[in-house]
C-alpha cells in the first residue's frame, strides 16, 4: 500500500505505538511518520506508507498548530501532566487578564530550551534515558519562533489556550515558563495538535476508522490522490522510455512550464513515479523514484 495517510492519534500511544498498529492493519512493513507527538497528546501525526516513505524529505513542516490546556499551581519533572511534581502545590492567585499578559512575552522568536524528558540526543543519548536514570540532562537551547499564543479562557488552575509554532518548538517547555513567570509554576495539561503543516485534524481518521475501512476494503480509496500530495510541485507525465531513463538516474527534459524546483513526475494519471529537481529550464534530474 503506497500513499499518505492521516492519523488523529489518541491520548496514551506513542507515535512509534501508531506506526507499529498501522503496519498490523495494512501489512504494510514500511511506514513512517512526518514528526513524533508525546503519547499524552491527540491529533494529526501524518503517515506515510510503502514508497511514498522515500518522499519524507520533500514534506515541510514548518507550521504547526495546538489546542490545549495548562494547569497553574505546580511544575513537574517532564513539564506535563504525565510528570511527577517539580515543586511546591500552591492554589493560583492569577486573573486571565494576567496570564494573558504573561503569554504576550512569548510571541516571536526566542531561544527555548527542550524539556529533560525528550528525544533529543546529548552526547549521542536521548535526553529522557538520561532524565529517567536521575543523571543530569544538559540540552542546547534551539531558536523557535511563536506566531501564535492565546490564552482563550481561565477558570483556576486551568487555562485554555491555542498556539502556532514553528517546528522543532516544544509546547511543554511553553507551559513551564509560563509558570515560572507566574510565580506558581505550571504544566501541560492537554494537548491535541490540530494542523501540521498542509495537514489538518478535518482530514485525520482514528485507528478505529482505518481499521474499519481496511475491513470494508476502502481504506485504498480513501487515501488523498497521489497528484494532490505535496501540492506545491507541479505535476507531468512521461512516456515508458522517460521512465526507464529517469529510474536510471539519467537527467531528461520534461514538458513542464512553471519554474518550481521540483515536479511530481507520473507515469498516468495516478502512478505517482519520481520526484524531479530542476537543473535548468526543462532538464530535471531525478531525486527520489518510487517505480
Amino acid at each position: 500500500m503506497n500513499g499518505l495517510l492521516i492519523v488523529n492519534k489518541s491520548a496514551g500511544m506513542t507515535s512509534h505505538d501508531v506506526v507499529a498498529k498501522v503496519r498490523k492493519l495494512t501489512g504494510e512493513s514500511s511506514v513512517g511518520h512526518l514528526g513524533t507527538l508525546d503519547p499524552m497528546a491527540t491529533g494529526v501525526l501524518p503517515l506515510l506508507l510503502g514508497r511514498f516513505t522515500r518522499l519524507a524529505q520533500f514534506f515541510k513542516q514548518d507550521s504547526k498548530r495546538y489546542t490545549g490546556t495548562m494547569r497553574f499551581g505546580f511544575a513537574t519533572d517532564t513539564y506535563d501532566a504525565d510528570g511527577d511534581a517539580a515543586s511546591d502545590r500552591v492554589d493560583p492567585a492569577l486573573t486571565l487578564a494576567e496570564i494573558r499578559r504573561l503569554a504576550e512575552r512569548f510571541h516571536g522568536e526566542s531561544e527555548q530550551t527542550p524539556p529533560p524528558f525528550s528525544a533529543k540526543k546529548t552526547q549521542g543519548v536521548p535526553a529522557y534515558k538520561l532524565a529517567r536514570q536521575g543523571k543530569p540532562v544538559e540540552l542546547r537551547a534551539v531558536r523557535i519562533e511563536i506566531r501564535r499564543f492565546e490564552i482563550v479562557g481561565y477558570e483556576a488552575p486551568n487555562a485554555q489556550f491555542a498556539v502556532e509554532v514553528s517546528s522543532g518548538s516544544y509546547i511543554r517547555s511553553i507551559a513551564h515558563e509560563l509558570g515560572q513567570l507566574a510565580g506558581c509554576g505550571a504544566h501541560l495539561g492537554s494537548l491535541c495538535r490540530v494542523q501540521a503543516g498542509e495537514f489538518v485534524l478535518e482530514q485525520a481518521a482514528t485507528l478505529d476508522e482505518i481499521a474499519e475501512w481496511q475491513r470494508e476494503g476502502s481504506l485504498t480509496g480513501r487515501l488523498p490522490h497521489p497528484r494532490r500530495v505535496l501540492p506545491q510541485m507541479p505535476s507531468v507525465t512521461v512516456d515508458e522510455n522517460t521512465a526507464t531513463r529517469l529510474k536510471n538516474g539519467m537527467a531528461c527534459n520534461l514538458p513542464e512550464y512553471s519554474n518550481a524546483p521540483f515536479v511530481k513526475i507520473f507515469t498516468d494519471q495516478s502512478e505517482l513515479f519520481a520526484i524531479g529537481r530542476r537543473i535548468a529550464g526543462t532538464l530535471m534530474q531525478p531525486m527520489a523514484v518510487l517505480g
